[in-house]
């Protein structure tokens, strides 16, 4: 049996008792940090699919679907920031120790910057793909929220009625191999996962505005900012957003000791698909420049 695209199962039992489905490659070995990548607000692992193979040609690594997402179940309990860096960090103690690389994208830029201030000894480095950042302030506009709940109630519509893969059907057809699009197929594009995206968005534009007078504490870690080029209204990216968010990116990128802002100039929101050797030669960056046991 061939192994998949994005590696070996296996599953990561949280503090509370639930499971996360997880895949690890396991890389060429030696004392490189594991990568761990963290989706989207409504992604699954599949979203790094074009990126994880390459990053294992020199270090180990994982991807893994937040509850709801993917094959993980529900959490009941709820999606709030808090819990959502709990169970990143459950994941990075189930493959630790360390050192790791933290690789977010969208909504899971902030995910990787909470849970890598409670493990600042245990991260090498943080790469944030076109991230959400408190330093936008058009995030927090009436606008932006109105935007936000009329993608998500077309978005539970076209998931009920089974036509939601025809709206991401570039995405599909970008998928890297037969394997993860079957994946795509059968875990991306139903109800459950609008269920959990909308639960997400509940708190998430509030807590992350309380993080415009007291963000998480990165200390020295690198930290790579990656931003898309593009401003396209269709990927929640229309000018006024790209304007701010690209700015906000810069900024982030400068509040590191080592921090690095880079422009994907022929992607919108979607680099992890439209430029995904981009964010991979970023990540080698971070990986060969840590020292072992950072």
């Amino acid at each position: 049996m061939n192994q998949h695209t994005q590696g070996v199962p296996e599953w990561v039992p949280t503090r509370d008792g639930r499971r996360l489905y997880a895949m690890a490659l396991p890389g060429p070995g030696g004392a490189a940090p594991t990568v761990v990548f963290e989706a989207g607000s409504g992604a699954s692992r599949s979203s790094w699919a074009g990126v994880q193979p390459t990053v294992a040609g020199f270090a180990r690594a994982i991807v893994y679907d937040r509850s709801g997402l993917g094959r993980s179940a529900p959490d009941p309990a709820g999606r709030t920031l808090d819990r959502l860096a709990d169970d990143l960090a459950d994941v990075l103690d189930h493959f630790g120790p360390g050192p790791f690389v933290l690789v977010g994208h969208s909504a899971g830029g902030p995910i990787v910057r909470l849970a890598a201030s409670r493990r600042p000894g245990a991260v090498a480095g943080l790469v944030l793909v076109d991230p959400a950042d408190e330093a936008a302030d058009v995030m927090f506009t009436p606008k932006f929220r109105r935007r936000e709940q009329t993608a998500l109630r077309a978005g539970r519509v076209l998931a009920r009625l089974g036509l939601l893969r025809f709206l991401y059907r570039s995405l599909l057809d970008a998928a890297p191999a037969d394997d993860v699009r079957a994946d795509l197929r059968r875990e991306a594009f139903g109800p459950g996962a609008l269920a959990t995206q909308t639960e997400q968005a509940r708190t998430f534009l509030d807590e992350l505005e309380t993080w415009r007078t007291s963000p998480p504490d990165l200390g020295d870690i690198p930290v790579t900012v990656v931003s898309g080029g593009l401003a396209r209204a269709g990927d929640g990216m229309p000018e006024d957003v790209r304007a701010q968010a690209n700015a906000a990116h810069a900024l982030r990128a400068g509040l590191s000791p080592r921090g690095r802002h880079v422009v994907a100039e022929h992607s919108g929101h979607y680099v992890p698909v439209t430029e995904p050797g981009l964010i991979a030669d970023e990540i080698e960056r971070l990986v060969l420049g840590a020292p072992a046991g950072a």
